[in-house]
């Protein structure tokens, strides 16, 4: 097939991207590189520099079978401070690639969307019924993505597919030796944050961990959430490719189904490194809940998805990956 990934120059786009490559997919990335970063590209993938308002529509018109769609603004901080710039972006963005996908008849699309949808939840873990309260211009720019797309499968019979994440981890080296990893600027991730100041420390530096709060209600205080490896998380967006349904919009969480707290993030961090990382705790931040955590058993159930990677293997995957960039 030959496939669009929008925002492929990222962290979870680029390993989508080299996975689908190495499956023999024709992959052409399209990315402005605000955030992404060229080199990492797969080299079989072809590379476009642009943004899907402008561009996207060129890119499908030489004919593209299906869409996978990552170019968004995804700071939740920036978008409390610029929500227009969000709206513009992530919703704005989004509908110009639709409406160019169905003047050019592209038939298929999988979204990358968000748990930020469901706001503050009432329970855990949190199932696609759960009800969607964004507390953000980010998470709810998301949504509205997510509602645009069930219209555009019930006017004009794309096949759609939303998968909402959790928290994304860990590096992937593909077949020829080759990293992808989080290069985010600013970096708002715990574990690269951890790990920023292993290799920092490793290289002389005398520098300690914050944990933002530890008064929440759980077993140490610390939040917790739902950490699953960015390569189950890719392998996702193939089985999703494969669903799209015409005339459908189907929504799938991606977690594991449990959750590992901040505390317990760093530890697995030392032990990786082999480094002490002294820590100390700041206030809470505020619109953290204590526990985020993904019911997945529906896409397990519909699309045979199984994630297998620890959390000792993202840690050490991206341990991995902040070495080889150093």
């Amino acid at each position: 097939m030959r496939l669009l990934v929008t925002g492929g120059a990222g962290y979870i786009g680029s390993v989508v991207a080299a996975l689908l490559s190495a499956q023999d997919h024709e992959v052409v990335v399209l990315d402005d590189l605000s955030t992404g970063h060229r080199d990492a590209v797969p080299a079989a993938a072809a590379f476009v520099r642009g943004t899907v308002r402008d561009d996207a529509a060129a890119v499908l018109a030489d004919g593209i079978d299906a869409v996978l769609h990552f170019a968004a603004k995804s700071l939740v901080g920036e978008s409390m401070a610029k929500p227009s710039l969000y709206w513009s972006s992530n919703l704005g963005g989004t509908l110009a690639l639709l409406e160019a996908m169905r003047a050019t008849e592209t038939p298929r699309i999988v979204f990358s969307s968000t748990a930020a949808t469901y706001g503050e939840p009432d329970a855990t873990p949190i199932a696609e019924t759960a009800p969607t309260r964004p507390t953000s211009p980010y998470g709810a720019s998301k949504l509205a993505v997510d509602t645009a797309l069930a219209e555009y499968a019930r006017m004009h019979g794309i096949g759609a597919v939303s998968l909402r994440y959790f928290n994304v981890a860990g590096a992937f080296a593909d077949t020829d030796g080759r990293w992808y990893g989080e290069r985010h600027d600013p970096e708002t991730h715990l574990i690269p944050n951890i790990l920023a100041i292993a290799a920092a420390n490793a290289a002389g530096a005398d520098r300690g961990v914050q944990l933002f709060g530890d008064d929440y209600p759980t077993p140490d205080g610390t939040c917790v959430r739902d950490y699953i490896h960015v390569a189950d998380l890719a392998q996702a967006h193939l089985l999703a490719l494969g669903a799209c349904t015409p005339g459908q919009h189907r929504i799938y969480n991606l977690g594991v189904g449990d959750g590992f707290s901040n505390r317990e993030v760093l530890d697995m961090c030392r032990e990786v490194t082999g480094q002490d990382l002294p820590a100390t705790v700041g206030p809470r931040r505020p619109g953290d809940p204590a526990v985020l955590v993904a019911s997945a058993d529906r896409i397990k159930a519909e699309l045979g998805w199984q994630p297998d990677r620890q959390l000792r293997s993202m840690v050490a995957d991206a341990w991995a990956f902040t070495r080889v960039m150093a």
